[in-house]
């Protein structure tokens, strides 16, 4: 009757609630109602774990032991099982390793779940003492547990360690899989060694394994950053002849290296592609276009793309918005950057001060400094601290019309603000008063303010000497 036996300790515990293990054990030995005790406490280390009382759970195992009963094995790799599904690794290697002592038959299959999940949390040494346990008890690691460890080694950036268990595996006669060389090539690709990624590639491909999507993307992607094109491209054509199917991850990862290297004709032909094989682009693939077309000045590309994206439902995201204020910023379409910006906004995403400063710049270059102001005090009202760069926008504007005296007021505030004017600021200033003012009160104001003469302010000051020479010379 064990089912009736669980549910009337089940109701005991309710009664009894939280840290009650001791006083419950204490009475069912006291009754020696059973002649085989295992069992009830078997049943009680099932109701506990079920409850989520871990510690009352592990404290009667604990006494069983205490009182040389005979070991609930079967509890004890329920309670294992729970503690793995838990967030707890510590907790379940220690209970783990506590079973272990008293003869519960170790298991290569949860020795592997547990490095895993050491290694998920960046607890390498653990992992790798839970990896030497493996042969203390007997056991043989896997090519799971070689790939486990390796992927292990591999995130946190020591390769070297990745490759000697490598070599290891080959020495047990456990020979590396498809994901033992994926992982590998992949931390290569990472740190930028390309050529060794390559040649382990080809290694891969002598031994007769076929390798699949990720290793394909991983040395994609790593000639893709390097700007190597070409071989990222070739090497994308081998994908294709072996018989592997590219997936959104690959597609996206050489558009994004196209559009990098400006090649947005091949980058398009790959989206058209994308589709004929029935792969949807995201907003990744579509922001990475719109990105491309604005850096080549393609501006009426990037609004057709955005124009897809909201027929598709697909919402531009901080990097799209950017790019679009940016290109329209940088092609003099003031208004319409604006008008991004705003509806940036709505979108409950915050452009940062650099998206501000680009459509204050485009407004100031087109002579409307009030709007350069405007977006200015938009920018503080909104908790933002401007710095140099924004402020050196407007002063720019202001030196170009010959308003000095507005500039010389905007340093002041600059600098009330904390905002430390830079080598850029005292060329805008030096080369307005050249233009517009007096270079004497210029000098004034150097040395009130303490700034610092460099290269390109000592030649406005020998070309603005050299005109009013040539000037004199010709009166």
């Amino acid at each position: 009757m064990h089912s009736d036996a669980q549910s009337l300790l089940s109701f005991v515990v309710s009664r009894k609630g939280k840290d009650s293990a001791s006083s419950i054990f204490a009475a069912i030995v006291e009754t020696k109602g059973t002649h085989e005790p295992h069992l009830v406490f078997n049943a009680l280390m099932n109701v506990y774990t079920d409850y989520g009382f871990v510690s009352d759970a592990i404290q009667c195992f604990r006494l069983v032991r205490k009182y040389g009963f005979k070991v609930p094995y079967h509890s004890c790799g329920y309670l294992l099982d729970h503690l793995m599904k838990s967030n707890s690794s510590s907790a379940a290697w220690a209970f783990y390793s506590e079973i272990l002592i008293c003869g519960f038959p170790p298991n290569v299959y949860t020795f592997n779940i547990l490095m895993h999940k050491f290694c998920k949390e960046n607890k390498i040494k653990e992992a790798q003492l839970i990896f030497d346990e493996i042969r203390r008890s007997g056991l043989c690691p896997t090519v799971v547990s070689f790939n486990t460890l390796i992927t292990g080694y591999c995130r946190m950036g020591n390769l070297e360690e990745g490759f000697r268990l490598k070599k290891v595996m080959t020495e047990l006669r456990i020979f590396p899989d498809v994901f033992t060389y994926s992982v590998l090539i992949n931390g290569l690709c990472k740190d930028s060694r390309l050529d060794e990624a390559n040649k382990l590639f080809e290694e891969m491909c002598e031994r007769g394994l076929l390798p699949n999507g990720v290793t394909f993307t991983s040395l994609i992607d790593g000639h893709c950053k390097k700007g190597r094109m070409n071989i990222a491209m070739d090497i994308y054509q081998k994908m294709l002849g072996k018989g592997v199917k590219p997936d959104l991850i690959t597609y996206n990862t050489l558009i994004n290296g196209l559009c990098k290297v400006g090649d947005l004709v091949e980058a398009r032909r790959l989206v058209d592609e994308m589709g004929r094989k029935g792969l949807k682009p995201d907003k990744f693939t579509y922001t990475t276009l719109i990105d491309g077309c604005c850096k080549e000045g393609d501006l009426e590309s990037a609004i057709e793309i955005r124009k897809g994206m909201v027929s598709q439902g697909i919402e531009l995201d901080n990097v799209a918005f950017t790019a679009l204020i940016s290109g329209l910023s940088r092609e003099g379409r003031a208004d319409d950057a604006e008008r991004t910006l705003r509806e940036m906004s709505r979108s409950g995403m915050s452009p940062d001060d650099a998206t501000y400063t680009m459509v204050m710049d485009a407004f100031c270059r087109k002579g409307d400094v009030k709007m350069g102001f405007k977006l200015l005090r938009e920018m503080q009202n909104n908790g933002r601290s401007p710095g140099v760069v924004t402020y050196n926008v407007l002063l720019t504007a202001l030196c170009r019309h010959g308003q000095m005296k507005n500039a010389k007021v905007l340093l002041d505030a600059m600098l009330n603000l904390g905002v430390m004017p830079d080598d850029i600021t005292y060329n805008i200033l030096l080369e307005g008063h050249c233009k517009h003012g007096d270079p004497e009160e210029f000098d004034k104001l150097r040395s009130e303010k303490g700034l610092v003469s460099d290269f390109a302010s000592y030649n406005t000051i020998i070309n603005e000497y050299s005109k009013n020479a040539k000037n004199r010379q010709k009166r």
